[in-house]
């Protein structure tokens, strides 16, 4: 029987291990599993909550702690999860009874040293516990300033695109305010940066599915949004000059609707679902009545 108890602890351990890899070093989409689980239930309260609610900023502002909190839960979950693997592992191996050797597995993977029980096996199962820790949270810590890089790298685009667009964006506001300025020959420019922003954005967000709940910093800004307006103002672009070179038009179009990056079914029901949110957001801030406005540029 002890066997069997140590071999299910040693296949937790190394399965928090194999979830600590693929999400903190491994640069390349994979399985949700344990993050995904922690991401889902961590978001579901805070969505709950932001339903019920009316108002984008009050919405907002409910929705804005999803990812922080995510990132200490699931960092919180991964070190339980290790004291606990590494305790049953302990008391697998040396008889103690449950208490004893979880007491002992978490001075070990806190580095704190207070309890030692001085037996061979016990030793090396406590100094792999006490070199689990630190590295979790090293590689935690390190993993915070890609986030974030990528995070401002998706926002200075969409920060862009409000002199081009409006707060929240609307395709049609563009290619009015880049008619008003005599620019619309040099729209291409635009849906270039555009068709790259989505590959970048493709990039780090499926390699990285917790930056799906990573908000803009501003309530009327929202990165898909953005994508949409930007989309709209594209096709549009084609339907109006059919017969001119659209080929930088197309190549947007193309990056922006397809998903080189293949994410993972957890990445996409959550953009799905922040599309449908995002439709409300625009007729919450009255967009479904700016085409008034757009002919009032045009003429003014």
């Amino acid at each position: 029987m002890r066997v069997l108890l140590g071999i299910i602890d040693a296949v937790i351990v190394l399965g928090i291990f194999a979830s600590v890899l693929r999400a903190l070093v491994i640069p390349r989409p994979a399985p949700a599993g344990f993050t995904g689980f922690v991401q889902r239930s961590v978001s579901r309260p805070f969505r709950f909550m932001a339903d019920r609610l009316r108002g984008v900023e009050a919405k907002d502002r409910v929705l804005a702690p999803v990812a922080p909190v995510s990132i200490v839960i699931t960092l919180l979950g991964w070190l339980l999860s290790f004291m606990l693997g590494y305790g049953l592992l302990e008391a697998a191996v040396s008889g103690l009874d449950v208490h004893d050797a979880l007491y002992e597995a978490g001075s070990s993977l806190f580095t704190l040293g207070f309890a030692s029980s001085h037996r061979a096996g016990l030793t090396a199962i406590d100094f792999c516990a006490a070199a689990t820790g630190p590295i979790v949270v090293g590689l935690q810590i390190g993993y915070l300033p890609t986030l974030y890089s990528a995070h401002q790298s998706r926002e200075t685009e969409v920060t862009l695109l409000q002199t081009r667009a409006g707060a929240p964006p609307w395709g049609p506001q563009s290619l009015a305010r880049y008619a008003q300025v005599d620019l619309l020959d040099d729209i291409g420019d635009l849906f270039r940066g555009w068709e790259r922003w989505c590959a970048v954005v493709s990039e780090t967000h499926t390699t990285y599915p917790v930056l799906i709940h990573f908000r803009s910093p501003k309530a009327d800004r929202n990165w898909l949004i953005a994508l949409l307006a930007v989309l709209d103002a594209a096709a549009l672009r084609l339907a109006f000059t059919p017969s001119q070179p659209q080929a930088r038009t197309r190549l947007a179009l193309r990056a922006g609707s397809t998903d080189p990056g293949r994410p993972s079914p957890d990445g996409v029901a959550h953009s799905l679902e922040y599309t449908a949110k995002g439709v409300n957001f625009l007729h919450g801030h009255g967009r479904g009545h700016r085409r008034a406005d757009t002919h009032d540029h045009r003429g003014g």
